[in-house]
């Protein structure tokens, strides 16, 4: 080969490798200044950001856009956890074993095989990293392990996130109408349709047991039971929850700030009651005897446009806001449970100076389990 052409190839050879490196440089620089918010299925979802930080018409933090999950098949066939923060990957429940569940957790440094285990359900936006977050001091304080579940809302939808897989097939995104300037959607009953499922199995409400024992086995816990918290969307699952789920290891479960809610009445049909839902007295006698709270911001009312709000024929009788619909529930409870004579054990629990809030409910859930 003649010395220019030797010349030459090297020459080529060394441009395409700087190059390649060029495109790698401003490859990993426009993936690391890609910022989205929290997936939670409005038009917000459709934004991007340059820099990390807080959106503001929802206080949920802006995450990198690789970091959403986009494996399909990311099963945790063996959970790990570590002190301190992190997340292990489980695969669903009875007909959602393809699809992935990412469980956030904080083990604190003081945990040992005593330590209380504490489940906290994510609203809307299904942020169990940020709901997680929020509770770390709590951990380090208390020994105290928070586990926290987000539920993709590409295979989680409302039927099966909010209403727990009660329902499915359902039109419900062609039976609302978001009301342009405001948190409010309208529901139009009428239009509504949707299958019934009830097929226990596959509810929403068994990855609770199941995530919970998957952490004791890791850990070798000596706990049998542990408690629930759950935030708007995580409050109309928890209440749920309390409603359905006849066996549970769960003890005390706190539902704060639901929209609506399913009255525990046999005049309705769900969502907004248990017509036709496998419910019977005995069942009911056992969800009255289970230690739920209805957790309520004080000043989670018409003022508060955080979150979505549901309106509709059947919802707008629980209230004009969640703290009226919140009270209205409770109190229909307490009414029937004394119609059908059994024990009554569920609590109202109000928190002064708090509206929408995870964070600050929160705080007032850590006071109210941990600090008593």
């Amino acid at each position: 080969m003649k010395t220019n052409d030797l010349i030459f190839q090297k020459g080529k050879f060394a441009y395409l490798c700087l190059l390649f490196l060029v495109v790698i440089f401003y490859s990993c620089k426009t993936e690391n200044a890609v910022y989205v918010c929290t997936p939670c299925d409005l038009e917000c979802d459709e934004l991007i950001y340059t820099k990390p930080g807080i959106y503001s018409n929802c206080g949920m933090s802006l995450m990198k856009k690789s970091d959403l999950i986009t494996n399909e098949n990311q099963f945790g066939n063996k959970v790990e956890v570590q002190t301190g923060s992190g997340s292990f990957f489980m695969e669903g429940g009875m007909g959602n074993e393809e699809n992935t569940i990412e469980v956030h957790y904080h083990k604190p440094k003081n945990f040992t095989v005593d330590s209380e285990i504490l489940l906290v359900i994510p609203g809307a936006g299904r942020n169990g990293d940020t709901y997680r977050d929020s509770w770390i001091e709590v951990p380090e304080k208390n020994s105290i392990l928070i586990l926290s579940p987000m539920y993709p809302k590409k295979y989680y939808s409302f039927d099966e996130y909010h209403l727990g897989g009660l329902i499915k097939n359902s039109n419900l995104n062609n039976s609302i109408e978001r009301i342009e300037g405001t948190n409010k959607i309208k529901l139009f009953e009428d239009k509504l349709t949707f299958d019934s499922n009830t097929n226990v199995s596959e509810w929403l409400f068994n990855d609770f047991d199941r995530i919970f024992d998957s952490a004791v086995e890791t850990l070798n816990s000596n706990q049998t039971a542990y408690n629930l918290f759950g935030h708007s969307a995580g409050g109309h699952i928890l209440h749920r929850f309390v409603l359905f789920q006849e066996h549970t290891k769960a003890n005390k479960i706190l539902a704060s700030n639901a929209s609506f809610y399913t009255l525990p009445n046999f005049s309705d049909s769900y969502p907004f009651g248990l017509k036709d839902t496998p419910v019977n007295d005995a069942l009911l006698k056992k969800a009255f005897k289970k230690n739920l709270v209805v957790f309520l911001g004080e000043e989670d009312n018409e003022n508060k446009t955080g979150g979505s709000f549901l309106q509709s024929k059947s919802a707008d009788l629980q209230g004009n806001h969640r703290l009226e619909r919140g009270k209205f529930f409770f109190y229909q409870a307490k009414q029937m449970a004394t119609k059908i004579n059994t024990d009554f054990n569920w609590e109202l629990k109000i928190i002064p100076g708090v509206g929408h809030d995870y964070k600050n409910m929160g705080l007032a859930a850590s006071y109210y389990l941990y600090s008593q």
